[in-house]
């Protein structure tokens, strides 16, 4: 059975419903139900940093080791990573959750002032790390095909911080858990 649009209780078989033909909110109604591990991916031009909250992260090799994160065309940060050409993902902790909300422009703060939550360094690139981060990788830009409106942003590891062990930060059906 083919529902075009969304799917209605009736719709419903086996647990479940098929729709056709997406529109946009459709798509990001369906992809709230992907859980995804929640991360700070921040830049910096040596003069200013930036950062925004992902979870469309996800490992491509580990030879070289690399990572895709995909960003948003129109963000300041994304147009930062591109010009610096570094940056890092920052796997945050259930205990993160405020830090989560404010990269993810949730709150008052904005630009290098977001950064005054939490503890940051540098490693090898000069982008920002999260000390507290159950790990963090520090990346150069390899790649930044554009598709639709998100640059794949392709970055070799160059290196990497292990944090404590903790729970995990989770996103899912637009709402924060942990694991």
């Amino acid at each position: 059975m083919a529902v075009h649009g969304r799917a209605d209780q009736d719709d419903m078989s086996e647990g479940g419903a098929i729709a056709t033909s997406l529109e946009s909110r459709e798509y990001r109604d369906a992809m709230s139900h992907v859980a995804g591990a929640v991360h700070v991916v921040a830049t910096s031009d040596g003069a200013t940093r930036g950062g925004f909250t992902a979870t469309a992260v996800a490992s491509v090799s580990d030879r070289p080791p690399t990572l895709v994160v995909c960003a948003n065309a129109a963000s300041e940060t994304t147009r930062a990573i591109l010009d610096s050409g570094i940056f890092s993902v920052n796997a945050l902790a259930f205990d993160d959750e405020m830090l989560a909300e404010i990269f993810a422009g949730r709150t008052e703060l904005r630009g290098d002032r977001r950064f005054a939550e939490g503890r940051w360094e540098t490693l090898e690139t000069g982008a920002p790390i999260l000390k507290d981060a159950l790990v963090a990788f520090d990346c150069r830009l390899r790649q930044s095909p554009l598709v639709a409106t998100h640059h794949l942003l392709v970055g070799e590891v160059v290196a990497v911080r292990y944090g404590l062990r903790r729970r995990a930060l989770i996103y899912r059906e637009r709402a924060f858990t942990g694991l």
